[in-house]
């Protein structure tokens, strides 16, 4: 075999042994955008995470009657955390402890206030995102490693958007002409599909493998505690300051209601998503939600006996890192603006997945066929030598 039939050949191998990572992108993608919509296909599935009204005129219930409601069906049990969805139709997420040490989170009818059912510690949307981020391998010390292999095919699909642009020649006239041949057979069906495809999602692509080589950092920077944030660390309140109404006995709270108010009127445009109770009687009561920029979260943390803000985390406080780096997670799920979002979240993720798909069946022919034609040209090879060997060697005898 001469040295350019050889070098060929090893380029062949080289080609088949990246067909495993191809599959593996192709799987992160199809997770992906299953984890985008999978509330939604829990939500089909489970009666219990509904917000069913009970009739038309049916007003939510503020957190006070939420809470009030949950107590009169369950005297013992405490109350821990609210959360309500950005989506209407969504049940409110409510954490409960029991007296024996329990604490389950809970489904609750946000116009009623009724438990629906209790969440699952591993539900199809916990999978999913699981499956996706971090292929389930258990974090143990730090971010697990399978983190770091699924946020490190950010940087191989920055660098294959990069370099379509640049083989692509004015790439731009495919918004124009868009081209998709259906009848020349597949290969320049999936050829076209693939071009089509990787130009209108440009935009997605981009934002998908930029947030995902954040995640990659961020992994690198907790790992190395290494911290950007600079949301201050509130003290507990000083035991002299909590009030008591008997020996012994700390205040009641202000209604949670009212700590609302007071961090609305802190956090003007707050729209209070969820609420955090106090974990015991030094702690603050913790309400946050999305203002104007609905990437980001703004918090309160309020002395639950006299309504005093002791911390607020605003948009303002962030440094123009923290802004960008805690706008990454909202824009690689979509999980920011509601249902349609969501759903065009979905879509191009599914186109992109259909994407690597066209890419990898593209890639896998071009690789059959290169592979074919070596070994065919490899076993011609032996055959035509021999008579040449042997035409030599009748010459040779006949003048010696």
């Amino acid at each position: 075999m001469s040295k350019k039939s050889r070098s060929k050949l090893w380029f062949l191998v080289h080609s088949w042994l990246a067909l495993p990572i191809w599959f593996f992108v192709l799987i992160v993608c199809i997770t992906g955008t299953l984890a985008v919509v999978s509330q939604e296909i829990v939500w089909l599935a489970n009666p219990d995470i509904r917000a069913s009204k009970p009739s038309d005129e049916a007003e939510p219930l503020s957190y006070d009657q939420v809470i009030g409601a949950i107590k009169r069906a369950e005297p013992q049990v405490i109350v821990r955390t609210l959360s309500r969805p950005d989506e209407s139709h969504f049940a409110l997420s409510v954490d409960l402890s029991y007296p024996d040490g329990r604490t389950v989170e809970v489904y609750v009818n946000p116009y009623t206030g009724v438990i629906q059912g209790i969440s699952p510690s591993f539900d199809f949307q916990q999978f999913t995102r699981a499956l996706h981020g971090w292929w389930l391998v258990p974090f143990t010390n730090g971010f697990s490693w399978g983190w770091y292999l699924v946020s490190l095919l950010g940087l191989p699909l920055l660098a294959s958007l990069v370099t379509g642009l640049v083989v692509y020649k004015r790439f731009w006239k495919g918004f124009l002409k868009p081209t998709l041949r259906i009848r020349h057979g597949a290969r320049i069906f999936w050829g076209d599909f693939h071009r089509l495809s990787g130009i209108w999602s440009i935009w997605f692509i981009a934002v998908i493998s930029i947030t995902g080589t954040w995640f990659l950092i961020q992994a690198i920077l907790a790992d190395n505690q290494i911290s950007i944030s600079s949301e201050p660390v509130v003290p507990v309140i000083a035991r002299e300051h909590v009030p008591t109404s008997a020996p012994g006995v700390p205040a009641p709270m202000i209604p949670v209601d009212k700590a609302i108010e007071i961090a609305t009127q802190r956090i003007p445009g707050l729209e209070a998503s969820f609420v955090s109770m106090p974990l015991n009687a030094y702690s603050h009561l913790r309400i946050g939600g999305r203002g104007w920029y609905p990437l980001m979260f703004q918090t309160a943390q309020i002395n639950p006996y006299d309504g005093e803000v002791a911390s607020a985390h605003l948009l303002s406080d962030r440094t123009a890192l923290e802004f960008v780096t805690e706008s990454m997670r909202p824009l690689h799920t979509g999980d920011f603006g509601g249902l349609w979002i969501k759903l065009i979240w979905a879509f191009f993720g599914l186109v992109l997945s259909m994407m690597v798909l066209s890419g990898l069946l593209i890639w896998t022919k071009r690789t059959a066929l290169a592979t074919l034609n070596a070994l065919k040209r490899s076993n011609k090879a032996p055959r035509q030598s021999a008579p040449v060997q042997a035409l030599q060697a009748e010459t040779s005898e006949a003048n010696p």
